[in-house]
């Protein structure tokens, strides 16, 4: 087992890689917007992106999810069916919807809540979707291929160019919203051109009619379970937008942006893990490695959560070069949503984990009542918290909708799919993190109290047995190796 899970920190390391410094190059922009940008233009751009999200699920219409089921077991068709199918499938409907966006933006500007004169960001919006799109399942290709590292590289090339491109366009060009807009489209294109080569090594211009309907009928339920799933991620915003104004979602935003650091975690994991259990879902031990990987992630996001909890706010405050905020002060209203963010991609990447069982026994007609079940929570209650406490109700609401979701989906997939998860451990390790931060939240202390806070907290762990004995030796020898 030790030597499998080796294998997943291994694949997950280097999409890591991509994926932090990705994250944290596109963080970089959250300071160049906000110290350029009024907070309303900043919740425009929120927003727009927002809507993004939503519409970006029916340009797939659920065929990476249906490309990694099939392109995995080789069911129907060989390598290059599985791959053309799909592909050719999503450049055709992504491309008729970008066309009919392209040619009625200046209507849709309503539908997106911003201003007719800024029609050029729905066109804008159109060629980002639709080079998006096309590129979905060759990256997914490379990700069942483990080419990780090749993988890695064309996503911090695209970030990379997308942040050069907003320093000249927004700071040096000053052109606001439009060239936020204008960068990252010239980046996917750039993106798509970069995927050419491994795209057309791979596809073939015919169709496998009954490969398509078996991907069809694999991924259309998960368009829905797409809907829900963004929703959890982004209906606040308009949500926010109608209630209260701009401004309100440009804090929001920012904020909820830094919890990027978690979302690092949830989404190099969420890379690595789909190849690694549909490569063990035949192991005769696969439950009790799934079991262990659930363990081990929860303790990694504990880690996170405290850290950033503890500190991140006093890295916010704090001026650079006696000159510049990460983020200025208009914005810290909203720094109190942060902890509450970051549990909600905790839980997010919970349902990662549960989802191997549905994806291996085939039972994603479960997964859009799991899903609604907690968009459904968040919409009602960010509309019945938010009037009462502001932007801090929609923080609620995220992390409620959240815990709704894995609730569900844990109840469903363990009647077809059970796993006996390491409870004890899990229990133990949340019991401390609560205790370690309700320290810091009642005693406020300071950077070396909280320090100690940490320390007591690690030591609890090694001291009330979370850790197996294998694993302690594990540790030890590891700190060996470093001294």
């Amino acid at each position: 087992m030790f030597e499998q899970l080796k294998r997943l920190g291994a694949d997950t390391a280097i999409y890591g890689v991509s994926t932090i410094l990705a994250r944290l190059l596109n963080f970089a922009l959250v300071p160049l917007y906000a110290n350029i940008l009024t907070t309303a233009e900043f919740g425009v751009v929120a927003n727009v992106y927002s809507y993004i999200g939503f519409i970006i699920i029916f340009y797939s219409f659920g065929m990476e999810s249906s490309y990694f089921r099939f392109a995995s077991s080789k069911e129907i068709g060989d390598a290059k069916d599985n791959f053309s199918t799909p592909y050719l499938s999503v450049a055709l409907v992504s491309g008729l919807f970008s066309l009919l966006m392209f040619l009625f933006a200046v209507p849709l500007t309503a539908a997106f809540q911003i201003d007719a004169g800024l029609y050029r960001v729905i066109m804008y919006t159109a060629g980002i979707m639709f080079f998006d799109a096309v590129v979905m399942v060759p990256y997914a290709s490379l990700r069942l291929q483990r080419r990780a590292k090749f993988f890695a590289g064309t996503k911090i090339f695209n970030i990379v160019l997308t942040v050069v491109l907003n320093i000249i366009t927004v700071y040096h060009l000053r052109w606001g919203i439009e060239g936020i807009f204008l960068s990252n489209l010239a980046a996917s294109f750039c993106t798509f051109l970069f995927l050419l080569p491994t795209t057309a090594s791979q596809l073939q211009f015919s169709v496998h009619r009954g490969l398509l309907r078996e991907l069809l009928k694999f991924g259309l339920p998960i368009v829905p379970v797409g809907l829900s799933g963004i929703a959890l991620q982004l209906v606040d915003r308009p949500i926010l937008k109608l209630l209260m104004d701009d401004s309100a979602v440009g804090i929001y935003q920012a904020s909820y942006r830094l919890g990027i650091f978690m979302a690092l975690i949830t989404g190099m994991f969420e890379f690595a893990w789909r190849p690694f259990f549909l490569s063990h879902a035949k192991d005769p031990d696969a439950k009790r490695l799934f079991a262990r990987v659930m363990t081990y992630y929860l303790a990694v996001c504990a880690v996170v959560f405290l850290g950033l909890s503890f500190f991140l706010e006093d890295i916010i405050r704090y001026k650079f070069f006696g000159q510049r905020y990460i983020l200025p002060p208009q914005y810290w209203d909203g720094l109190a949503i942060v902890p509450f963010v970051l549990l909600s991609y905790t839980f997010m990447g919970i349902g990662t984990i549960l989802n191997a069982g549905i994806q291996i026994e085939k039972k994603t007609m479960y997964l859009f009542p799991t899903s609604l079940s907690g968009s459904l929570t968040k919409i009602v209650l960010t509309f019945v918290l938010v009037p009462v406490f502001g932007i801090m109700g929609a923080a609620y609401a995220t992390l409620a909708g959240y815990i709704m979701v894995e609730v569900t989906l844990f109840i469903v997939v363990q009647r077809f799919y059970p796993i006996e998860y390491e409870y004890r451990r899990i229990l133990k390790l949340t019991l401390l993190t609560a205790a370690a931060y309700a320290a810091y939240v009642l005693l406020a202390p300071g950077i070396l109290l909280k320090t100690g806070i940490l320390a007591a907290w690690a030591i609890g762990l090694f001291s009330y047995g979370f850790f197996t004995a294998g694993e302690k030796e594990r540790l030890r020898r590891l700190l060996k190796k470093s001294t």
